[in-house]
């Protein structure tokens, strides 16, 4: 079966609502064990990682982050906020999201998806090494 092509030409980027849209339904696609771990975790989309999280982050550029994780982990107590603690956020970028997802073949909705779930594997206490060890696997 052959899809007719779509008229691109009245089509802007999708919004940050629009990807607050995406990421909400992307984690309500989650497992409910897993969703029941994030209680009190905060999703947040803006277009650029700030200034400080580009220093922090020793970034070159700002399309160099898609995605962050802010707070204490599970593991390290994170699941008990002290008294004047932010709540653990997960943020996560458009426009760098958009620009790996002109640069390759995954689905938007795929992209956002992976860059929440490795995000929130940081929030579970999970070091990139350790989910790129559980990917492997």
């Amino acid at each position: 079966m052959t899809l007719a092509p779509q008229d691109w030409t009245a089509l802007g980027p999708p919004s940050l609502a629009d990807f607050e849209a995406i990421a909400a339904a992307a984690y309500a696609r989650l497992p409910e064990n897993f969703r029941n771990l994030c209680q009190g975790l905060v999703i947040q989309v803006a277009d650029f990682p700030d200034e400080d999280v580009l220093d922090d982050m020793n970034c070159e550029t700002e399309f160099d982050l898609l995605g962050l994780f802010t707070g204490r982990g599970l593991a390290q107590g994170g699941a008990f906020p002290l008294t004047g603690q932010l709540p653990n956020m997960v943020w996560l970028y458009r426009r760098p999201i958009l620009d790996y997802w002109a640069e390759n073949e995954e689905t938007l909705g795929g992209v956002i998806t992976h860059v929440l779930v490795h995000e929130i594997g940081h929030h579970f206490g999970l070091s990139d090494a350790d989910m790129a060890a559980i990917k492997a696997a």
